[in-house]
Formats: structure tokens, sequence, C-alpha cells
């Protein structure tokens, strides 16, 4: 199996393992159940926002569908990879919201296959696009940030 779809296949299984069964384990407090439910909001809108602009071009593999044009403006303005953004700042604010141990360690598993999916993008996207990547990329943050 190719390091590309291992990632996808990693992703999917720390996305699943959010949803571990059982009940909480703890209770939260107020102001940490209202800042993990804005970070849920907050990231589900920037991850939702990223995979609209892709439009027909979407797709859960690293390497860009033929024919993509590399997108610069709207989400991919504040962020190079706003989809994973997004996924990594909502599954912080469900895990924490789950009050269990295991959505927490699905959150740093699904976090580090993210680190490693978005490198090999990078390397995909530098391929295509070449000048034209590099350009973006030194203006634009890899995950979140202002734009420079």
């Amino acid at each position: 199996m190719k390091p590309s779809h291992l990632a996808v296949t990693a992703q999917g299984l720390s996305l699943a393992g959010l949803l571990w069964p059982g009940r909480a384990r703890w209770r939260l407090p107020a102001a940490l159940t209202a800042g993990a439910a804005a970070l849920l909001a907050v990231g589900a809108a920037l991850g939702v926002a990223g995979a609209r602009a892709q439009g027909r071009h979407l797709t859960p593999h690293v390497e860009p569908p033929a024919g993509s044009p590399l997108l610069t403006t709207g989400p991919y303005r504040l962020s190079r990879n706003p989809i994973y953004a997004g996924l990594i700042v909502a599954a912080a604010g469900f895990a924490v919201l789950r009050r269990r141990v295991e959505p927490l360690v699905a959150f740093a598993a699904l976090a580090a296959t993210l680190h490693v999916k978005t490198g090999m993008e990078e390397q995909a996207l530098r391929a295509r696009f070449g000048d034209e990547y590099d350009a973006y990329s030194a203006r634009t943050p890899r995950l979140l940030g202002l734009p420079r």
C-alpha cells in the first residue's frame, strides 16, 4: 500500500476513534465546555469552507486531481490546508466535549496523521505547481495564522 493511502486510512481511523463509545468520565467547567464547543464550531466552519472551495476537485488523497487549480483565495488565503486545520480544531473541541481518554488519544493520532499527510501533500503540490506553490507557501501559513 502506498504511503499516501496509509495516511488516508490512518486519518479515517483517527476520526472514527473520536466516536469511541461510552459515557463521559468527568465533568467540565462551563467555560471549558463553551470553549470546546466554540472550537468545534469554528473548526467545522473552516473545514467546510475549505472543502467547498475545492468543489469537484475535493479528494481525500494527497495528490491533486488532474486539472485542479492551485487555490490561493478564500480560506486558502488564511491557510494552505484549511480542511486539515479545521479538522484539527474541530476534533480538539469534540474530543474535549466527549470527556473520555480515548477520543483525546484519537485526536492526538489525528493531529499526527494530518501533520504527516500535510507534508506529503505539500510535496505533491510543489511537484505540480513548482514556483507558484513556493511563492504561495512563502506568504501563507501551513495550518493557521495571519497572511504574511
